[in-house]
């Protein structure tokens, strides 16, 4: 029978929500990232980094783009015979079919998966956060102190700890108790979201709770194994961990990557990130041009200025575009003498000459305020804008949208133009 000691479970089903029309048609975990990565490979890249080989991934959201990025798992060296990489998605029982309803949910609906390698321990992970992680020091940690639960945790400024699953440990990082957003934290330790359990421990916990709505680990797994007095252990780290949950979130993780000396670096040859890359040809940037303090990903043609920005692959710029702090994504064509500010740009979007974004006074957003803030235009995939056009702050477009869509050439800030059914 198969044996191997750790394998990891990658939830990677989230919708993604609280990013708006980036992931109206993709699963978070496939949005891209630092103009030629996306999400994912930097949880898939710990993994194999960290000498995991077996990873299964459940999908579950508008999981298309990201089945085919993951692929049989070759970027990351995990097309293995044995173990490699899985895509786990929900599927048809004899009796009814299943999503999956909640974190736990999701792993407790792959039991058979884990079971076919007989683990010693599972590592669950996000498939939604920018990090570097060594999951073998991690699994050290466990050991030694006999967990049958270790939970990594990062500590915090206390008055952020509200916003957080807040663990409290005793000296030895024991876990005594938890708070799920206290009003009033007892520690400043939050919890990541990246577990390791005893095989043993894991399975006997989700069977127990297997019949609670929305199983999930911090409300009804975890909690189980504190009752019944198993050892849980309180895992510190202290390097770089971005979550990319919001729009302000993904822009801020994206800017800091073109600091001078970034406190996140992609480029370390002994923790490289992997990501499926096709064969494309070199970035060209035309002797007119200007380029300062941004990341060009290869095929991207630069005829016109960008500052603090991250240009995707095969991202068309024409001459007299200024582009300033936005991400444009891969496939997209900017033409000529436009004006781009503090803007997100998703993949295979067309916007024709002389548009401006990011124009004007700072207003509220007109239909998700929570979503669209901090002054950020945000132009979803698949979109086309008509030329001369100017956008406001905290506006937001998506889909195939003509003159007609823009009384006055302009859309104030504020502004939302979403066309429903607006093409896949």
């Amino acid at each position: 029978m198969i044996k191997k000691e750790m394998i990891a479970m990658l939830l990677a089903g989230g919708q993604g929500s609280r990013l708006g029309v980036l992931t109206r048609k993709v699963a978070k975990p496939a949005v891209s990232f630092a103009g030629k990565y996306r999400i994912i490979d930097f949880p898939l890249s710990n993994c194999i980094d960290s000498g995991i080989d077996t990873v299964g991934v459940l999908t579950q959201y508008q999981p298309l783009r990201l089945n085919s990025h993951i692929g049989i798992g070759i970027p990351w060296d995990l097309d293995r015979n044995v173990g490699g990489v899985s895509v786990l998605s929900p599927y048809e029982k004899m009796s009814n079919s299943e999503w999956y309803t909640g974190t736990a949910n999701a792993i407790y609906q792959n039991i058979d998966y884990m079971e076919s390698f007989n683990p010693e321990y599972v590592l669950i992970l996000s498939g939604d956060h920018i990090y570097k992680m060594d999951y073998e020091v991690m699994l050290d940690f466990h050991k030694q102190n006999g967990a049958e639960a270790t939970l990594a945790v990062m500590p915090v400024p206390m008055e952020e700890a509200k916003r957080f699953g807040i663990l409290i440990t005793d000296e030895n990082r024991r876990v005594v108790d938890f708070e799920e957003k206290p009003a009033n934290p007892r520690s400043n330790l939050a919890s990541m979201g990246i577990y390791i359990f005893n095989w043993k421990t894991l399975k006997e916990a989700l069977l127990a709770k297997k019949d609670q709505p929305n199983l999930d680990f911090g409300k009804h797994v975890i909690p189980y194994i504190h009752e019944k007095n198993a050892p849980i252990y309180a895992y510190e780290f202290n390097g770089y961990w971005k979550d990319v949950g919001t729009l302000h979130s993904y822009w801020e993780a994206n800017m800091e990557l073109i600091d001078i000396v970034p406190e996140f670096n992609l480029y370390e040859e002994y923790w490289k990130i992997y990501t499926k890359s096709d064969a494309i040809a070199p970035q060209y940037i035309s002797a007119d041009s200007k380029v300062e303090r941004s990341l060009i990903a290869e095929g991207a043609q630069v005829y016109g200025e960008v500052y603090n920005s991250i240009i995707g692959c095969n991202v068309e710029i024409g001459a007299g575009t200024v582009i300033r702090d936005s991400i444009i994504m891969n496939d997209t064509v900017i033409g000529k003498n436009c004006e781009i500010n503090k803007t997100i740009i998703a993949e295979n979007t067309v916007l024709a000459d002389g548009i401006k974004t990011g124009i004007g006074e700072e207003v509220e957003n007109e239909t998700d305020p929570g979503i669209y803030n901090h002054g950020l235009v945000c132009i979803g995939e698949h979109t086309t804008v008509p030329e001369g056009v100017t956008i406001g702050k905290n506006a937001v477009i998506f889909g195939e949208t003509d003159a007609s869509d823009y009384p006055d050439k302009s859309l104030a800030s504020g502004k939302s133009l979403i066309k429903e059914g607006a093409k896949a």
